[in-house]
């Protein structure tokens, strides 16, 4: 479960996100990844470096603002930073342990999908469906 319930979230959050049309999906998963980079403000265990992360993702977010590409390199950034929390740091839930390891786990699937443009689920199935149904219309028999 540690495993796949972090992955199922992530899951979940892109699916949920596919209900907000464009450009407001973008620009809401901006201040999304924004507020994930300030997670461990309060007592992250790395200083200072917390703030210059928080610097970081904070910039990175800014440029989402017109960039899923910015989106999914802020959320992979965020994955580094939930690796060395788990490994060195405080655990993003204080009183959840693996709580570090499980956003490492699932920070990288809602990156991957931004990287990919951050496409609605539902536009993305429906267009598989479009394609493979022309495909096989096209098909002589």
């Amino acid at each position: 479960m540690i495993i796949i319930a972090p992955i199922l979230i992530g899951i979940v959050y892109v699916t949920l996100m596919s209900f907000i049309r464009e450009p407001h999906r973008r620009r809401f998963n901006a201040i999304m990844v924004a507020g994930a980079g300030a997670a461990y403000l309060s007592g992250g265990g790395f200083g200072a470096w917390e703030f210059a992360f928080t610097t970081l993702i904070t910039y990175c977010a800014y440029r989402g603002l017109d960039s899923w590409t910015f989106i999914g390199i802020a959320w992979l950034l965020h994955t580094a930073w939930d690796v060395l929390h788990h490994l060195k740091g405080n655990p993003i839930i204080p009183f959840a342990e693996p709580s570090s390891l499980g956003c490492a786990i699932c920070d990288p699937v809602i990156a991957l999908w931004c990287l990919l443009g951050g496409r609605s689920v539902t536009d993305y199935a429906r267009e598989r469906l479009r394609r493979g149904s022309a495909g096989r219309l096209a098909k002589p028999s």
